[in-house]
């Protein structure tokens, strides 16, 4: 392998793992605010809402319903505070459904 491509990935490596860690070292020395506390604690619920979305409007584009329902079992179950396994295995089934039946 090249010496100097070899290098550049683990530069990019070290930088990637240094803008990670850095911070996970450090939040223990910081004092935030309750509601400062409370806004990081719902970011990785923000982010993962963000990736998951827009795979539910595009999960088959002639039949958009079908990403929808299986949501709305997953928000409905979670709702209900059913473990995360049940509420995927509940949509799968759900969408299942909708592609035999119509």
């Amino acid at each position: 392998m090249n010496t100097k491509l070899l290098l550049l990935i683990l530069a990019m490596g070290v930088v990637t793992y240094s803008s990670r860690a850095i911070p996970a070292f450090l939040i223990d020395k910081m004092n935030f605010s309750p509601r400062a506390e409370q806004f990081l604690k719902l970011i990785p619920y923000t982010a993962m809402t963000a990736l998951i979305f827009p795979g539910i409007l595009t999960v088959d584009p002639a039949r958009p319903e079908i990403g929808i329902v299986g949501a709305l079992v997953v928000v409905a179950l979670a709702w209900k505070k059913a473990p995360l396994l049940v509420c995927v295995v509940a949509a799968i089934l759900a969408d299942m459904a909708l592609y035999l039946v119509f």
